[in-house]
């Protein structure tokens, strides 16, 4: 993947996080990076709907990227307990 757009660099770096400990930040500041540039969109009705596309995707992907770290701090706080 190529950095197309501007969000896409802090997407790409919270997909590629291996260390949990950093990757809350990392899907915060990808999610923070897309929702500006959402609004963006929204002031000038600017991006294409290839962007627009990619925008969906991405959010998709830290969903589940969200979800996964939670289900493995669920899974390490029960190996803990």
């Amino acid at each position: 993947m190529n950095a197309d757009y501007v969000w896409e660099e802090s997407y790409k770096t919270a997909i590629l996080e291996t260390d949990d400990a950093k990757l809350t930040n990392r899907i915060r500041a990808a999610k923070g990076a897309i929702d500006e540039r959402l609004q963006e969109m929204q002031m000038d009705h600017g991006g294409t709907p290839e962007e627009r596309q990619a925008i969906i995707d991405a959010l998709a992907g830290l969903k589940v990227l969200r979800r996964e770290l939670e289900r493995r701090s669920q899974d390490t706080g029960a190996n803990n307990a």
